[in-house]
């Protein structure tokens, strides 16, 4: 065991402990899987990732790190707020990237690009694995599980890039945030729900949607502060399908106390998700 740099790192918030926790270890070299695995689980968090050289051929493709990503008890190929968070700790202990305000990351599905745009980060969302509605069956078990009508599910479609997301949209926001979800009948379920905010409400703060996202967890069904692989692919089948602007503002983790901002903005063909990260503790650990 050595002593490894370590950050705390908040994502998706300017204020700490208002968003999304990642344990970022910053060298990762010599830790062997089972290791990455045993900390992650040991956090107590739903990420942790592990820093480490890119492979010759990520440095070849211009990565400037590679990460893994993991969280209880699965490494993960992607996954969004351990992307900025990664990214952020990264650039606060001195990363210095190739191309001023440009960062590769080298991770399971390969580089993935972010970008400095002032105070936030963001990253280059992944294709979709799986697009189009989801079948009927799943919807109205759905409807069921989130204890609302099937006639309240006005969208629905699968929004699979490396989880795999059954995503419905709602009418309204505040049919998100009432929402109390039966584990038993969502059980081995990714769901995530979107609903639009009031033209006051998004007046007031300048979010247009409201975001929750359900997943299997250790005790039945765990509800994610705020998630940058959902927000990715929402976006992916919202603006294509004239159901948000092209660029918009998601508040997610209202329910559960905290106030999480992803910033969308669709540029061309590629959609950019994005958000602040703050460190909340710094450090090292023996690992």
């Amino acid at each position: 065991m050595r002593q490894r740099p370590f950050q705390q790192v908040d994502v998706f918030t300017a204020t700490p402990y208002l968003g999304n926790p990642l344990a970022v270890v910053l060298d990762g070299e010599g830790l062997a899987t089972e290791a990455m695995q045993q900390f992650t689980n040991w956090t107590n968090l739903s990420e942790a990732t592990f820093v480490l050289p890119p492979t010759p051929e990520g440095r070849a493709a211009g990565a400037d790190y590679r990460v893994r990503i993991f969280c209880p008890g699965a490494e993960l190929p992607f996954a969004g707020h351990p992307t900025l968070g990664t990214c952020h700790a990264w650039l606060q202990a001195g990363g210095q990237p190739r191309t001023p305000g440009r960062v590769v990351q080298e991770c399971g599905v390969g580089l993935v690009t972010l970008r400095q745009d002032g105070e936030r980060l963001a990253f280059a969302a992944p294709p979709l694995i799986q697009s189009g509605p989801l079948d009927e069956v799943d919807v109205e078990r759905i409807a069921r599980g989130l204890g609302v009508a099937r006639s309240d599910i006005v969208h629905h479609a699968w929004c699979h890039n490396g989880p795999h997301w059954r995503a419905v949209l709602l009418r309204s926001a505040e049919q998100v945030l009432g929402l109390r979800p039966d584990p038993a009948t969502l059980g081995g379920l990714s769901i995530g729900v979107v609903g639009p905010r009031s033209a006051a409400r998004q007046a007031a703060d300048g979010c247009a949607f409201e975001v929750r996202a359900f997943f299997p967890g250790n005790h039945g069904l765990a509800e994610d502060p705020v998630t940058g692989s959902l927000n990715a692919a929402l976006a992916q089948w919202l603006i294509p399908a004239h159901l948000a602007p092209r660029s918009y503002v998601v508040s997610q983790g209202t329910a559960l106390g905290r106030a999480g901002r992803v910033h969308v903005d669709q540029e061309g063909a590629q959609t950019w998700i994005g958000g602040q990260a703050v460190t909340c503790m710094r450090g090292e650990v023996r690992l």
